[in-house]
């Protein structure tokens, strides 16, 4: 690893650069020639629904990460809803998830007309902590929901023993960590469904919406495929109620392409992520990925103080940050009716308002960390490290 001197890079740093948070253009421009004709074979054979690229993804996300099955879909939102759907979760059941995520996660719960049932996070991970959650569960509880937030997998161990305890499902929602491993192996081996995202920002994202849900489990998978296509087994032949939630054939010609780079660009991401861990100061609390797992970096997300001031600091300086995420999901007004209150989840109400996501992607140069470390320390020593 070449880890950058933020010194002598700025040295040559020109105020009036701009730091792009995803780099999206420019991977494309990478990759220009390949998806440049994958979408015109697309446009070519006029399959633009189910076409034959969507079956050769799914064939490709399978040998990626071992699992028997994957069912493109039309978002990570629609795999969550088609991964409950295909396990029987409907009203009157709950499922017990994390606060401190998109409010995807719970908000398929509850289109279900199931209740979300909230267990609060590890202050670690930021994941879900399994030593919270038996104490949610209750008669009415179906299965719970893991995230991997930021890319880092959860304990799955810990959550798929509760789960076959209790008789429950264990969904992963890996809309951040397609690619994250947890000993060794791809999420998917380690839970009943695995779901992801291929939204552009993602580590692995098309040029629209995109999801995908995979199995070991060839019957859900069975169940899936006829749900994202409004329950049918066969054309006007409805088994159940189902979704129109199927992944367009360009969406899928795209992945194609940079699931064939996806290796190389997860090399980068750890190598970007190593940069920052190494190069940052020690006052902000950084990222930890436990050693029985990989993350797939989605985001690289550092705790401060007096986040809001800092952000503003850094976007004065062009440099773009986010929060992921600035409210947890108890204390949204949607979920009022739940009854729940600040104060319920204390961790995930802390990190909610600590966190703070630098831009990170495959093609941050040793420039750009540079200039980023180099504000960061330099706005800490200006205000007496006010701002972190």
């Amino acid at each position: 690893m070449t880890v950058p001197d933020t010194d002598s890079l700025m040295a040559g740093w020109r105020w009036w650069m701009r730091i792009d948070f995803a780099k999206l253009q420019h991977q494309y421009h990478l990759y220009k020639a390949e998806i440049d004709a994958a979408i015109a074979r697309v446009l070519e054979h006029g399959r633009f629904i189910m076409g034959p690229e969507v079956a050769q993804l799914e064939k490709e996300l399978c040998a990626f990460t071992g699992a028997k099955e994957a069912v493109g879909c039309a978002s990570g939102t629609d795999a969550l809803l088609l991964a409950l759907m295909a396990l029987g979760v409907g009203r009157g059941d709950e499922v017990i998830t994390t606060p401190f995520t998109f409010i995807a996660t719970a908000e398929a719960i509850a289109l279900l007309g199931a209740t979300p049932v909230f267990a609060d996070i590890d202050e670690t991970t930021y994941n879900i902590d399994p030593a919270k959650i038996e104490e949610k569960i209750t008669d009415k509880t179906r299965g719970i929901i893991s995230v991997s937030l930021y890319g880092q997998p959860s304990d799955l161990d810990a959550i798929s023993a509760i789960a076959k305890r209790h008789g429950l499902f264990h969904i992963v929602d890996g809309a951040q960590s397609f690619g994250a491993t947890y000993k060794g192996r791809a999420e998917v081996h380690h839970c009943d469904i695995y779901t992801t995202s291929f939204f552009p920002a993602k580590p692995l994202g098309c040029f629209g919406d995109g999801g995908a849900a995979l199995t070991n489990d060839e019957e859900l998978a069975k169940k899936m495929q006829m749900l994202r296509i409004h329950g049918q087994d066969r054309r006007y032949h409805h088994r159940y109620i189902g979704l129109n939630a199927r992944l367009d054939t360009i969406q899928a010609a795209v992945l194609l392409v940079k699931l064939s780079h996806y290796h190389k660009d997860l090399a980068l991401r750890q190598e970007v992520a190593r940069k920052y861990t190494y190069t940052l100061p020690d006052f902000l609390i950084k990222p930890i990925i436990k050693p029985n797992r990989t993350s797939a970096w989605a985001q690289y997300s550092i705790r401060v103080k007096n986040r809001d001031e800092l952000q503003a600091r850094l976007k004065e300086a062009g440099i773009p940050t986010a929060v992921h995420y600035p409210m947890p999901l108890h204390l949204q007004g949607c979920f009022n009716y739940l009854g729940y209150k600040k104060g319920d989840f204390v961790v995930a109400e802390k990190i909610s308002e600590e966190i703070l996501s630098l831009p990170i992607n495959p093609y941050l140069s040793d420039e750009e960390i540079g200039h980023i470390v180099h504000k960061i320390k330099e706005l800490a020593k200006n205000s007496n490290k006010r701002a972190v």
